[in-house]
């Protein structure tokens, strides 16, 4: 799951470069898969050397210069586009004038399907988890916490809404899968513009990097420290490490072109973050919030919210047995937490019993 998360890192770093890198016609000077190639090698060198201090410097930049340079983008957005009755016009033409509703085109099946996955991911998340254990004190993590949350809503509504306001303007559905990258580059005053560019290109190398430190971390830490050589130096658990980034990132790649001609960025998300928030949240939550959860009880949820959601995803013939149209509304979020819920819920009151 954190390797497709990699992935599409790799090919978001790469729309960056062959949006930033066009002649005067707008004709971009690299191919995507240059691009992305470009991308991938700088961050895999990028979080060899850095490391876990390259994730706290970058993250606290990033969001401090995203929430000024989103307060000021949007209003010029909205300027740009002519306001809501400009939006209206142009939704209208392009033949999306559903785009004016709060929800679109999508029912409320939809938004769980997409809401759900990060949503999982987010409580379950170890990237997360690393930054709280890394505060100096558990009342600086607290208190940063308590921050996290408003400023995480506020930035998430003024993407939201910039990507929507931006939108009003690209007709081209090809040049609109990357919408805020293109607003920046095109509608936005060059110095804002490239502060817009610069941030993007920090929360991708953020987040890429993140997604590569805690595989490796774990693989080092609980794999080979604990069963290979638990006497290993401090130098070669640093060699090693870095190796093992190197060994993930590349496999991130082949992922990435594997998923190259495929789905989208969105699509691939929501597929990662339900493989990760099915199988290892409800466990991870129930450590430490339900005293009856035992260890066999985790190891069925992390097992079957892995199967669930590959053979969902995966394996269409096996569910053709639904009644007609379930399957197709119904991603596999939702059978898949399902399952691992009841499977650690089942498994834990059994394995209590018999101990």
């Amino acid at each position: 799951a954190y390797m497709v998360i990699v992935s599409y890192q790799y090919n978001a770093g790469g729309a960056v470069l062959s949006t930033i890198l066009t002649d005067e016609a707008g004709k971009t000077l690299i191919s995507a898969e240059t691009a992305t190639i470009i991308a991938a090698v700088f961050i895999i060198a990028y979080t060899m050397l850095a490391g876990l201090v390259s994730v706290a410097y970058t993250d606290v930049g990033n969001g401090i210069i995203m929430t000024i340079s989103l307060l000021i983008a949007f209003p010029i957005l909205w300027f740009k586009a002519g306001g809501w009755s400009g939006m209206e016009v142009a939704f209208t033409g392009m033949g999306k004038s559903q785009h004016m509703q709060f929800f679109g085109v999508y029912s409320g099946l939809d938004i769980i399907n997409f809401c759900l996955p990060p949503f999982l991911l987010i409580l379950g998340d170890a990237n997360m988890y690393q930054r709280f254990f890394a505060s100096k004190d558990a009342e600086g993590a607290r208190s940063a916490t308590i921050i996290l949350v408003f400023v995480v809503l506020i930035i998430e509504l003024l993407i939201i809404a910039s990507a929507w306001v931006s939108a009003s303007m690209i007709p081209d559905a090809e040049v609109g899968k990357h919408v805020l990258i293109y607003a920046a580059h095109r509608f936005l005053p060059p110095f804002l513009g490239a502060i817009m560019m610069t941030t993007m290109v920090g929360i991708i190398i953020s987040t890429a990097d993140s997604y590569l430190l805690v595989p490796a971390t774990t693989l080092m830490r609980d794999i080979y420290l604990n069963y290979i050589n638990p006497k290993a130096s401090e130098k070669k658990i640093v060699l090693l490490s870095r190796l093992l980034v190197l060994a993930l990132g590349i496999v991130a790649f082949i992922v990435s072109k594997g998923f190259a001609e495929s789905e989208g960025f969105f699509e691939r998300a929501l597929y990662a973050y339900t493989i990760y928030g099915a199988a290892i949240t409800p466990a991870l939550v129930a450590a430490m919030f339900w005293k009856a959860a035992t260890k066999e009880g985790a190891v069925a949820s992390i097992l079957s919210g892995t199967v669930v959601t590959l053979l969902w995803k995966e394996a269409p013939n096996l569910w053709t047995w639904l009644p007609a149209g379930i399957y197709g509304s119904v991603d596999e979020v939702l059978p898949a937490i399902c399952c691992s819920v009841i499977a650690l819920v089942g498994v834990s009151l059994i394995t209590k019993r018999k101990s």
